[in-house]
């Protein structure tokens, strides 16, 4: 087996980490002797658990492999702190792993170059780059939240092809397809929480958990309330996970009493003073990747679509269309009327995809991808 398909065999575990590893970096890892026999390989395990080189060095040792001299193929620079587990880098040192071929150098500051030079440092051969550009979109909400200090934000959309989300009365469900409906969940699954507001929440009264597929991790649930209205009988209290409702700056003593009864129900709330007594949206976003969400998933109506638009916060779209025409209704986002069509916010598509009768669209904000 070639370099290439070392590292494209990676790549392929790496994917296999999209709904276990966060906040950790999605990787994976195969060891391979100089005539592209493998000898171990693996993932990124749940946090707190093995990473990918750790995974791989156990799954050769498991098999009696003996990977002395042998090549390490990684797709993310080996870790070189002590976080949950030990520095990767040591322990390929240890085994006596003679080449590392890694795709991308980590962008968290506390690796940034360290497990690379500590390699090298032992004598290690290193080699950079292969696989880099499918590696680094694997792992977008990382990168987002390592460089930028905030979440890969995704906004998920189902609408009828001229764009309508509700009739105007309110009726919605089922706009798309139970395949849709399923795929969309998959989305949900990957990202390190869902994001809703609390307009949907007294409307709809969702769960917003995963349920259309097996996953071995429930999203955090984040509700953006400012005055805390969330009801306490609220189904998205019933997925244990942990949920958390950005409120505004306020003190009253009607506000502090719910204060006290969400948090008594398990939920966090943290205060995030705006203007007016909403919620300050970017303070928000920073305060999510804090926590660790390096992707967030928004599904909400369209007041809450509107504003994260219209303050540039949205990373990504996840639209899906179905073959119907509604007429007038609800649409995808409340956003000012513009003068110039320059204004426009300009997309990028990245894939158009059949899903049972509909269509799934996944565009990105213009220079979103860029830092």
């Amino acid at each position: 087996m070639n370099e290439f398909a070392l590292i494209q065999q990676a790549l392929g575990l790496a994917a296999q980490a999209l709904f276990i590893s966060s906040p950790n970096p999605r990787v994976g890892c195969v060891i391979a002797r100089p005539d592209g026999t493998v000898l171990g390989q693996g993932f990124t395990q749940a946090v707190g658990g093995p990473h990918a080189e750790i995974v791989a060095l156990r799954d050769a040792s498991a098999a009696g492999q003996d990977v002395r001299g042998a090549t390490a193929y990684v797709t993310l620079e080996p870790c070189a702190h002590q976080g949950r587990t030990g520095p990767c880098c040591d322990a390929l040192v240890a085994a006596g792993i003679g080449k590392v071929v890694a795709s991308l150098e980590d962008a968290n500051p506390l690796v940034a170059g360290q497990g690379f030079a500590r390699l090298r440092a032992a004598g290690v051969e290193v080699e950079v780059g292969p696989g880099a550009a499918q590696a680094r979109e694997l792992n977008l909400g990382f990168f987002s939240r390592m460089v930028r200090g905030t979440p890969w934000v995704r906004l998920k959309v189902a609408a009828s092809l001229d764009g309508t989300t509700a009739l105007a009365n309110g009726a919605s469900q089922w706009i798309t397809s139970p395949e849709a409906r399923a795929d969309g969940h998959a989305w949900r699954a990957r990202a390190c929480a869902v994001l809703t507001g609390i307009g949907t929440v007294l409307a709809d009264d969702p769960r917003l958990d995963v349920r259309e597929l097996p996953t071995p991790r429930q999203p955090q649930l984040v509700v953006l309330d400012s005055r805390l209205r969330t009801p306490l009988s609220a189904q998205l209290f019933i997925a244990c996970r942990p949920t958390t409702l950005c409120a505004g700056g306020h003190s009253d003593p009607d506000f502090l009493a719910r204060k006290a009864a969400l948090e008594a129900r398990g939920a966090t709330v943290l205060q995030l003073p705006g203007p007016a007594g909403q919620v300050d949206l970017p303070k928000m976003l920073r305060a999510l990747a804090a926590r660790g969400v390096n992707e967030l998933h928004v599904e909400a109506g369209r007041q809450l679509h509107g504003a994260l638009l219209g303050a540039g916060l949205v990373d990504e779209l996840l639209l899906y269309f179905a073959p119907k025409l509604l007429g007038p209704g609800r649409g995808m986002a409340d956003m000012p009327a513009l003068e110039d069509l320059a204004g426009g916010i300009s997309l990028e598509w990245q894939a158009a995809e059949r899903i049972g009768p509909d269509l799934r669209v996944l565009a990105r904000v213009a220079g979103h991808d860029r830092f």
